[in-house]
C-alpha cells in the first residue's frame, strides 16, 4: 500500500474541466465517460497543493520573479532522474510546451520553411505549423519488430536548407514508445551530418515503465548545441491547468534567438501560482511522482491482458511510455467515422479520434488511462460488450 491514493474518484463534471466538460461540444454527447484530453482524473500531489496554499493565503499575487531555488529544482530533477546536467544558463521559460514549440519555430525558421514531424503524432505540432506560415512535411513511423520505429532513411529525405527542422516527439504520442538510446542515437548522427535542429518535445519523460528508459536527446554528444528541449510538470503531477513549462537551451546562441521571441511577445513571465507549483513539484513530489507511474504501470499492464483477451480483433503495441495508448480497431472492420460514431454511441465513451493525428490514424484511437482502476475498468468493459454486439449481429 502506497503513501498517496491513487483509486478514489474524484467527481470533475461541473468544474470547468475539458475532459469531462466539453464531451457534449466534441463529441455531440455529454453523458459518456471520457478518455480523451490528456490529463489525469488524479488529484495532484498534496505537496503542491499545500504550496499554492501558501501563495494564496499571503494574498498578494503582483508580478513574481523566478527564484533560484526554483531553478535549481529543475536542474536536480533532470540530473537525478534522467542522468542529465544542465548549467543554469541552459533554462529558461514557456506557457505550456506548445507554446514554447511555437516560439521556436519563429525563433529558428523562416515562414515558407518546412518543419518535419513523425506522425501519426500529437495535434497541436499540425497546428502551430501551419499558422505560422510553415509547411508540414511528414516523416511516417514505421512498422518493425511488431512496433513503431523512426524511419531514419526516410527522415534523411526531406532534409534541405530551408527545411532542417524536426519536432520529436519523445517519449512519442499518441504510439506510446520510448525510444532507446541507439534509436536517438542514429538520429543524432543524421543531426549532426546535416546539420539539423531538433525542437525535442520531452513533456512525458517522467512518465515511463519499467521495461523502458528515457534518453533526453540534448545529452548525446554534440546534440546541446543543436536541441531546444521543452519539459514541464504538468503530465508528470497533473498541473496541466497553470500552464508553466520549461524550456531547456544549452546553446548560448539558440538561447539568445529564443528569449527574443520571448519579448517580442512580453510572455517572458509565467503565472506565480505556476512557478510555486512547479518549484513543489521537482522539489517535493519525487515520491509521488514514482508511485503515480507505478499505479499508472498497473492500468497499462490491465488495460494490455483485456484488450488482447476481451478485443481479440484490436491491437495494442506494448505501451513503454505515457498514459494515452494507440489502440489499432481495424480488425473489427472500422475507418475513421465508423469508429468514431460505434465508440460515442454504441460504447458510450469518448476517445480521441486517431485522424487528429494523421492520416495514418484512420481506424485508431487513443486511450487515456490516467484514471482510476474502476473506472478505465469501466470503459473497458463498455467497448468490449459493444463490439461484442456488433460482431454478433
Amino acid at each position: 500500500m502506497g503513501k498517496y491514493d491513487f483509486d478514489t474518484y474524484i467527481e470533475r463534471r461541473g468544474t470547468s474541466s475539458m475532459k469531462w466538460d466539453l464531451m457534449g461540444e466534441r463529441f455531440g454527447d455529454p453523458d459518456l465517460l471520457p478518455y480523451w484530453v490528456a490529463d489525469m482524473d488524479f488529484k495532484s500531489p498534496p505537496e503542491v497543493i499545500s504550496a499554492i496554499e501558501d501563495k494564496l493565503r499571503h494574498g498578494v499575487l503582483g508580478y513574481p520573479v523566478v527564484k533560484e531555488s526554483l531553478v535549481e529544482s529543475v536542474l536536480n530533477w533532470e540530473k537525478t532522474r534522467h542522468g542529465w546536467d544542465i548549467d543554469r544558463s541552459a533554462v529558461s521559460w514557456a506557457p505550456g510546451v506548445v507554446g514554447g514549440l511555437a516560439f521556436a519555430i519563429e525563433a529558428y525558421t523562416k515562414p515558407g520553411d518546412g518543419i518535419m514531424i513523425q506522425t501519426p503524432v500529437y495535434p497541436p505540432f499540425y497546428e502551430i505549423i501551419g499558422t505560422s506560415g510553415r509547411h508540414i512535411v511528414r516523416n511516417p513511423l514505421k512498422r518493425a519488430g511488431g512496433r513503431f520505429v523512426m524511419d531514419i532513411e526516410g527522415l534523411e529525405k526531406l532534409v534541405t536548407p530551408t527545411c532542417r527542422t524536426l519536432i520529436l516527439c519523445s517519449p512519442h504520442n499518441p504510439v506510446s514508445r520510448v525510444w532507446t538510446k541507439a534509436e536517438l542515437e542514429k538520429l543524432a548522427e543524421l543531426a549532426e551530418r546535416r546539420d539539423m535542429l531538433i525542437l525535442a518535445d520531452e513533456i512525458h519523460q517522467d512518465i515511463v515503465y519499467s521495461d523502458a528508459i528515457h534518453t533526453c536527446f540534448a545529452s548525446l554528444p554534440n546534440m546541446g548545441k543543436r536541441t531546444v528541449t521543452f519539459i514541464a510538470p504538468s503530465k508528470t503531477f497533473n498541473l496541466a491547468g497553470l500552464s508553466s513549462s520549461v524550456a531547456i537551451i544549452p546553446d548560448h546562441c539558440l538561447m539568445e534567438q529564443y528569449k527574443s521571441v520571448l519579448v517580442r511577445f512580453h510572455l517572458s513571465r509565467l503565472n506565480a501560482i505556476g512557478l510555486a507549483a512547479m518549484e513543489a513539484a521537482y522539489s517535493k513530489c519525487a515520491d509521488w511522482a514514482d508511485e503515480m507511474v507505478a499505479y499508472l504501470e498497473g492500468n497499462r499492464d490491465y488495460a494490455e491482458k483485456f484488450i488482447k483477451e476481451r478485443m481479440p480483433k484490436a491491437k495494442l503495441d506494448h505501451p513503454e511510455g505515457t498514459y494515452i495508448f494507440w489502440i489499432d480497431f481495424r480488425g473489427y472492420g472500422f475507418d475513421a467515422k465508423a469508429l468514431k460514431e460505434f465508440l460515442v454511441r454504441e460504447a458510450r465513451v469518448a476517445l480521441n479520434d486517431g485522424m487528429d493525428f494523421g492520416e495514418e490514424g484512420s481506424g485508431f484511437a487513443r486511450l487515456n488511462v490516467g484514471t482510476t482502476r474502476k473506472q478505465l475498468t469501466e470503459g473497458l468493459e463498455m467497448i468490449a460488450a459493444a463490439l461484442a454486439r456488433k460482431e454478433a449481429c
